[in-house]
């Protein structure tokens, strides 16, 4: 087969992949396992471009590593199908999600497919499978039905709940959750009890309930939104408004596994970044909580927690979340209009952009005062949005001499700061110091940890606080007004939430008319039409958060088959865990710490064995876009009558059609920048193209007279850069007809061009989007230079964990090195000529220094320097004209994990069976063909070296030494002086000092 033709090649290894079932794991096996993840793509409509298969193809090369290595990997794909998107795209088109979510999945298999990866394609799952979400539903009804017992630290079934009450009421009952929205009860009026009551007693307890939660409510999009979909106070697909709103939600008790969720993280081979920020997440504080009587309002009271409590003698205000409970009440007569300006205001914003502003200074106050529980001195209350309602008891204890934020807050409001500690020092900025003594009150005179110490046994005492280990981290919002999402398996009778029974699982989707909210409000499944349980019970109508499907995922690809359990129990006691996850460091804190929660909750009930979901974790970098920039001018052009009437700026436009000036990179350059009184010839040039389009347009528009005024060149606004679509631009030159064709508008473009009649773009590095006209295709750069050039250029481009500029120009490096290895089994791109010869020394040297590198670089996951190891070993073998199986037949098998194509076709031309090669086994790396027989050694005089001598590898140190002082050049560079030391470093250097 002369030449090496890609396209030929991988698509027949595809086909074969395909038709045989390569990449089949099998649920048991004498090899050791293997579980290679990559993270659950969604499916978009733009389909892949280059900078999303970089995990993808490292994950790839893992495996198929792994398979070389004896492992039986199981390397599973499948497709998070349910989201926001896909029904949005429904609502403007009036199609079902599902066929939009078909087509792109569709697109997505076929572009996977065509990059060669190795994946099991029999254990696919989609989310939006109603064979899938009915196990999503089944997990969500056993979070329904279970509660938190902090005595034996697991989530327990109901029953085992229901089982106290029977016997002792809510007495002495330990269950994650808030104590205060429980209801107290004995045994016996536990028994006499409705059914209902029971109910909402059980309620609070649950670690799948419903409760009033404040969320980020998009009215443009009907739905609400995660904090991750809002982006300065829009949505962020639509740029809709988003407010807070207190609505009624399904939450997931995930604030029950704070503390082990953190332990966990300690046993996990994952970045220390994503650990650090799962750890801030959670958020663990040891402190006290503290109850603050409200001046005036005898039943008003105002909980605050802090980790201070030492400093409490320096609360001199209190700033409630605006969205506290108790705000109303508090807000006297003549400060409603600015607490409700204020309120308002507040709802604009997203708790993230709250978070994040720690440089603006608002607030409002109430009007009202509590009183210090221990100077009993009266403080305001004020509201600010720093202080959000969902953390903590949504009310801060303002510190202004130990805290930046209250200083601020106190300077810019005039509000009291006193000073706590006599090591303070307050004049320009809050001092957090725990330093020296305390200046008031019961801790006059202690240090910081007696101080704390009496603070919480008087506030246990009085009955006003205790002592408390709070967590940042809150329940999760579990329900989505949305349709395209899995249907909850709840339903009401008489207004109290049932599980829907798990042999009617799954609870499926109902067609409806359209994807939007109803008319008075209600989510798209309020327009399903007698969709009711047993035809008598109103379901509910929130879905699922996309988020759901994809926390468990990992388990399903076990055993996708299974219709009995959702995941068979050999099947999970084999694969266990995933042992290699890749994916975006953008889930740390969200997929990364659900899938977590619901691991432990899974293994809480016995039906999973590993201790958690993945063992080891690597964040692929990102892949940016080289952008490409066209500049137009933006011309001043002069138009009037050729009958002598004055000249008018713009006037009657609309009778010329005015060509788009742009021009080329170099002339930019020159002419965006500040003239001087001597024209550059750039200046020249660029007038001499505006005079001939000035002849142009009068010869085509006789009754005008059209003029440009270049007086402008230099000023800010003489250009625009505009992105251009990188596609049409090949080594920074525009394919100016490609360009035309683009758009309209450009059809009739003019170009002032470089001294070689081309025209030169703008580069620039920036994230890859199809709004900057940047992302690149794969199936174009397939065509062109096959999937193993792509491979391989995607890890060459530099380390894994880095972000990496993407430059189309460099395929071609990698292509003309892939076909230089062609050439090692085809000489001269003729027939297959690999001999049986025996290999040289210097040719086993080269092997086998490659066989250690790919080895121990894949091993450690660097990729990159194994592709630069890779080339450097095809440059030496073509040097010795090496064509010998010998050598040539370990090569292909170091080379299959990244180029697995073009490995196939040699593997099979080298004599074995077609698509044996994933069976066969990785090369012995021997140690003693690296062993050197002489070695050249720098002989250096007085630290200079005059010299280098050639010794056999074996030579001692007195044979060196003997042979310098033998030589003619020691007498000449010692100027006859007799040498006083000779220093031989083995293997590396001699130093002679005279």
């Amino acid at each position: 087969m002369p030449g090496y033709h890609p396209q030929d090649i991988e698509k027949k290894w595809q086909a074969h992949w395909k038709d045989q079932q390569t990449f089949r794991a099998d649920n048991a096996s004498d090899k050791p396992k293997y579980y290679v993840l990559d993270m659950f793509p969604y499916p978009s409509g733009a389909g892949l471009h280059v900078g999303h298969p970089l995990g993808y193809i490292a994950s790839d090369i893992v495996s198929r590593y792994k398979r070389l290595r004896g492992f039986n990997v199981l390397h599973p794909m499948g497709f998070d199908s349910f989201g926001l998107p896909a029904e949005q795209y429904a609502i403007q088109t009036g199609q079902h999600p599902a066929l939009t979510t078909e087509q792109n999945i569709d697109t997505y298999i076929r572009q996977l497919n065509s990059l060669g990866f190795s994946y099991d394609w029999s254990r696919e799952v989609r989310t939006s499978d109603p064979a899938y979400y009915k196990w999503t539903q089944w997990i969500f009804l056993k979070l329904f039905n279970s509660w938190y017992n902090l005595d034996t630290n697991k989530a327990e079934p109901l029953k085992t709940l229901l089982e106290k009450f029977e016997q002792n009421g809510s007495e002495g009952i330990r269950a994650a959750g808030d104590d205060e929205e429980r209801h107290s009860f004995t045994a016996g009026q536990w028994k006499l009890f409705s059914e209902k009551q029971r109910l909402q007693a059980v309620h609070p307890y649950r670690l799948a309930y419903q409760q009033d939660t404040y969320v980020n409510w998009c009215p443009g999009l009907g739905t609400v939104l995660s904090n991750d979909e809002v982006k300065d106070g829009l949505s962020e697909r639509g740029g809709f408004p988003v407010e807070r709103r207190l609505m009624p939600q399904w939450n997931l008790r995930i604030t029950a596994y704070a503390d082990r969720l953190l332990q966990g993280l300690d046993t996990l081979d994952w970045p220390d970044a994503v650990k650090e920020m799962q750890r801030n997440w959670i958020g663990k504080s040891i402190g006290a909580e503290v109850t603050f009587q409200v001046q005036d309002h005898e039943q008003a009271q105002i909980k605050v927690y802090t980790t201070r409590v030492d400093t409490i003698y320096g609360a001199t205000f209190l700033v409630l979340a605006p969205e506290h409970e108790l705000v109303k009440e508090l807000t006297t007569p003549g400060q409603q209009v600015e607490i409700q300006d204020y309120i308002d205001a507040t709802k604009r914003r997203s708790e993230r952009d709250r978070m994040a502003d720690t440089k603006t200074v608002s607030g409002a106050f109430t009007g009202s005062y509590a009183l210090n529980p221990f100077s009993n001195e009266p403080i305001q209350i004020w509201i600010a949005d720093y202080v959000l309602a969902g953390y903590g008891t949504g009310a801060v204890m303002a510190v202004p001499s130990g805290d930046q934020r209250d200083y601020v807050f106190a300077k810019h409001f005039n509000l009291p700061i006193t000073q706590v500690v006599d090591a303070q020092q307050i004049d320009e900025q809050a001092d957090p110091t725990k330093d020296g003594l305390y200046l008031h009150g019961l801790i006059k005179g202690q240090n910081y940890k007696q101080a704390t110490q009496t603070l919480i046994g008087e506030l246990e005492q009085r009955g006003i606080g205790k002592g408390k280990t709070n967590f940042r981290i809150r329940d999760a919002i579990f329900g989505r007004q949305r349709y395209w999402g899995e249907p909850i398996p709840i339903y009401y009778k008489e207004g109290t939430a049932y599980g829907v029974a798990e042999a009617d699982l799954p609870l499926v989707l109902p067609e409806i008319d359209e994807y939007k909210p109803t008319e008075t409000g209600e989510p798209p499944l309020g327009r399903a039409k007698d969709w009711k349980y047993k035809g008598l019970y109103e379901y509910e109508l929130s879905t699922m958060p996309g988020w759901a499907g994809s926390s468990w995922y990992y388990l399903r690809y076990m055993d996708p088959q299974n219709t009995g359990r959702f995941v068979g129990e050999e099947a999970e006691q084999y694969w266990q865990q995933v042992d290699l996850y890749m994916g975006g460091a953008e889930h740390a804190t969200g997929h990364l710490l659900y899938s977590r929660f619901w691991h432990l909750f899974l293994k809480d009930l016995g039906v999973v064995s590993a201790p958690e979901p993945f063992q080891k974790l690597i964040n692929q970098g990102m892949i940016l876009g080289r952008s490409n920039f066209v500049y137009r001018m933006n011309i001043n052009w002069l138009i009037g009558r050729v009958d002598g009437t004055s000249m008018a700026f713009d006037n009657n436009k609309e009778k010329v059609a005015f060509p788009t000036l742009f021009v080329s990179k170099s002339l930019f350059d020159v002419l965006s920048n500040s003239l001087e009184e001597e024209r550059p010839s750039a200046v020249i040039k660029l007038e001499e193209k505006l005079a001939e389009l000035e002849q142009k347009l009068s010869a085509k528009h006789p009754a005008y007279k059209v003029e440009v005024h270049t007086y402008f060149l230099g000023m800010p606004d003489s250009f625009t850069p505009l992105h251009v679509d990188v596609n049409m631009v090949e080594n920074d030159i525009l394919d100016i007809e490609a360009f035309k064709n683009w758009r309209e508008e450009y059809a009739t473009a003019e170009f002032v061009l470089e001294e070689n009649g081309t025209y030169i773009v703008g580069v620039e590095v920036e994230k890859m989007s199809k709004s900057k006209y940047n992302v690149v295709n794969p199936d174009t750069l397939i065509e062109r230079y096959g999937a193993d050039a792509l491979r391989l250029y995607e890890m060459f481009l530099g380390p894994l964990e880095q972000f990496k500029p993407w430059n189309t120009n460099g395929m071609s490096g990698v292509a003309g090195f892939l076909k230089k290895l062609w050439r090692l089994y085809h000489p001269q791109d003729g027939t297959f000529a690999v001999t049986d010869e025996a290999a040289t020394p210097q040719e086993l040297k080269a092997l086998h220094k490659a066989i250690k590198k790919v080895e121990e670089d894949i091993e450690k996951f660097s990729f990159n320097t194994t592709v630069s190891a890779l080339m450097i070993t095809v440059n030496e073998l073509t040097a010795l004209d090496c064509h010998k199986r010998a050598i040539l037949e370990p090569l292909v098998l170091l080379l299959s994990p990244y180029a697995p194509h073009l490995a196939e076709e040699l593997w099979q031309q080298l004599g074995h069976p077609a698509g044996s090669i994933s069976h066969a086994q990785y090369p012995e790396f021997r140690e003693e063909y690296l062993v050197e027989d002489t070695v050249n050694y720098p002989v250096a005089i007085n630290g200079k070296v005059r010299e280098t001598l050639q010794f056999p590898a074996t030579a001692t140190a007195q044979d060196i030494e003997a042979a310098v002082r033998a030589s003619d050049f020691l007498p000449r560079f010692a100027e006859g002086k007799e040498p006083k030391k000779f220093i031989v470093v083995p293997g590396r250097m001699v130093n002679v000092v005279v």
